[in-house]
């Protein structure tokens, strides 16, 4: 029936937090409606603060996407014939512990009986210095939207996304004008979900590990997408205290971290 086929394709694209090693939910629930829950890097509990931050956003939408399920059953019982039945899933994994600055991957994956199931991904930067959540802007000199840094982390981005388009047999003829890229703005909320990458230089970061979900840079199909873009493409535009995050180079296999 296709609500398997639906429920094996969420299956599929929540694969790496899906493994046996995974660590258990913080909460969850299986009932008639939904099956859903929330998944906590156990590594973020050194951070307190942004633990507390991470359980309690978790929750809200944890209760939220229980409420709709609720809804849609008593308002449309058919959607769950045949035991059918939404799912939510949530999850934050630490990406990187640099100086004071914790990079986030968050994901949420989502079925509600649709064509196909939802996923999307995005990130946090958490200052443990200020406890709070912070954007990429301190580490520039000059970082309105529309201006020349945001113009060339899009610029960097996009091309990069070529590449990785490129690998999965999709040319691209120039980033800068392809429809499907033009997702990727000069502007700090439309730039993508950025992270700071790991360095073989302790307490350095060597650039941005950027992610896209489904939909975001290209069809449905194509799923996410990941690409990194080291400093040196950047360094010139950086103010004082990004020049002091940012050195080394990236480690090796440390893509391996965001393989799906």
């Amino acid at each position: 029936m296709r609500w398997h086929l639906a429920l094996l394709i969420v299956l599929a694209l929540v694969g790496p937090v899906m493994a046996a090693d995974e660590p258990k939910p913080v909460i969850a629930v299986e009932d008639k409606t939904i099956e859903a829950s929330v998944v906590i890097d156990p590594a973020l509990k050194a951070y307190p603060a942004l633990y507390e931050r991470l359980l309690s956003g978790g929750k809200r939408q944890f209760d939220k996407a229980r409420g709709e399920a609720a809804s849609e059953f008593k308002s449309t019982p058919d959607l769950f014939s045949d035991g059918r039945k939404f799912f939510y899933k949530r999850t934050d994994r630490l990406r990187s512990a640099i100086g004071p600055y914790i990079s986030i991957v968050r994901s949420d994956d989502t079925y509600e009986g649709g064509a196909h199931p939802n996923h999307v991904v995005d990130t946090l930067l958490w200052d443990t210095q200020a406890a709070r959540f912070i954007n990429i802007k301190p580490f520039f000199k000059e970082m309105a939207d529309g201006g020349p840094t945001l113009q060339r982390l899009a610029h960097l981005i996009r091309t990069a996304l070529a590449v990785e388009k490129k690998a999965r047999d999709i040319e691209v003829a120039d980033p800068d004008k392809d429809q499907l890229l033009s997702g990727v703005k000069p502007k700090i909320t439309d730039i993508g979900g950025i992270a700071l990458a790991p360095s073989t230089e302790a307490g350095r970061s060597s650039g941005f590990i950027v992610y896209f979900s489904p939909y975001a840079v290209g069809a449905y199909a194509e799923g996410e997408y990941v690409v990194f873009i080291p400093y040196a493409a950047f360094q010139s535009t950086l103010s004082a205290a990004g020049l002091a995050l940012f050195g080394g180079t990236r480690p090796r296999d440390d893509d391996k971290f965001d393989e799906r």
